[in-house]
């Protein structure tokens, strides 16, 4: 049966009201709930609030420089308007990248003289300068450890011996090192927990590894193991290149006998800033950290952080480097407190490096009495350095 214009009318109105009926009830599920969140992306876009916020790069996490960068962060965190984010890092070249070219580094822990490096390699794009410092930091012993047939440096001629990954400052200092001792070794490029295993299984013959002592990587070794770190022989090309120094039982209790001592050479490391544009907000966080670090550094000599805070001169010069203005400020305002930071222990290794040198050179020993008048004319060279 066809049906007329009326009735198609009215088909369509009832239809239609079936159809409201049926989503009215829908409707009303919806109206009880929230408003749907924004996506992650667009929370995103709210910058946080970075004030008093400085990122602290370190060297691996087998360095010592997690634990100084950890030392810092203890005194100048007040848990409200100052924060240290330490940010572990991949290598010495890599982070020296990182400080010039990524937004969020503002200071880097870094070998002192990775800028020399840098210049000599010319692979280091962007990294151009300039580079300033806060401060010289703590310095960092060259470990080489081998395995019991290795008696000493020349052992390991055209030998395995592992100089950590490609870019760090083991590779550099290590490569450098052999080359003055004209000692050539068959490098490898594994990190530092993997080289280690090898060693014990005797698929390389040493190790080496620039870290302040005592180093988290080698206080895990048993005395039974056979391992053992090999002295370096201090030659004049190596102590006019680097600080010759030693590592002591009391480093290493399970490596180093009682009453000996292992000969070795020392890198400095520098707190580096970023070339932070003036009166920016990242450059206030770090003028302010300089404040507070500087002003506390007392406390960092008391028991309880890393016994290498002992030895650092918060005045020291860095060769290559230029000061941050605000350290030098703060420097300037306080001349007599920075000039008494670490005196007695600057002192002691003064007179620990004329013992090295005499017994490097073969000379006679040297009297307190003219260690000291030595030292006096080292202080009197340094102050005009200084001015």
């Amino acid at each position: 049966m066809r049906m007329n214009s009326l009735d198609k009318r009215r088909s369509r109105r009832w239809i239609g009201g079936r159809l409201l009926l049926r989503l009215i009830p829908v409707a009303f599920l919806f109206i009880g709930l929230p408003l749907a969140r924004p996506r992650a992306a667009d929370l995103r876009t709210e910058a946080p609030d970075t004030k008093g916020v400085v990122e602290l790069e370190t060297g691996g996490s087998v360095s010592g420089s997690v634990r100084i960068a950890e030392d810092i962060a203890s005194i100048v965190d007040d848990g409200a308007t100052r924060r240290v984010l330490p940010v572990v890092g991949k290598n010495a070249q890599q982070n020296l990248v990182d400080l010039a070219r990524l937004r969020g580094i503002d200071m880097a822990i870094l070998p002192a003289d990775i800028l020399e490096t840098a210049k000599q390699q010319k692979g280091f794009p962007g990294v151009e300068g300039p580079f300033f410092y806060i401060t010289q930091l703590t310095s960092q012993e060259l470990h080489i450890l081998a395995r019991p047939e290795i008696k000493s440096v020349a052992d390991l001629a055209n030998r395995k011996v592992n100089l950590d990954v490609r870019g760090s400052d083991t590779a550099s200092t290590a490569a450098q090192l052999f080359s003055l001792l004209r000692v050539p070794v068959v490098p490898t490029n594994y990190d530092q927990v993997t080289a280690l295993e090898r060693l014990r299984k005797g698929e390389i013959a040493a190790l080496a590894s620039v870290a302040g002592k005592p180093a988290p990587l080698f206080q895990a070794i048993g005395q039974n193991e056979g391992l053992h770190f090999v002295s370096i022989p201090l030659e004049t090309a190596v102590i006019n290149a680097y600080a010759p120094t030693s590592l002591e039982p009391a480093d290493y209790p399970n490596l180093v006998s009682p009453g000996q001592r292992v000969d070795t050479v020392a890198v400095n490391t520098v707190l580096a800033v970023a070339n932070l544009q003036p009166g920016s907000s990242r450059y206030r966080n770090a003028a302010n950290f300089v404040d507070v670090f500087f002003t506390g550094f007392p406390a960092l000599l008391e028991p309880g952080h890393h016994p290498k805070w002992r030895d650092i001169n918060l005045a020291a010069i860095v060769p290559g480097w230029t000061r941050f203005p605000p350290a030098q400020q703060w420097l300037d305002r306080n001349t007599n407190v920075a000039s008494k930071e670490g005196q007695g222990d600057l002192q002691n290794q003064f007179s620990r490096f004329i013992d090295t040198r005499q017994r490097v050179i073969g000379g006679p020993g040297m009297s307190q009495e003219q260690k000291q008048e030595l030292f006096d004319q080292f202080k009197r060279w340094r102050a005009g350095e200084t001015q």
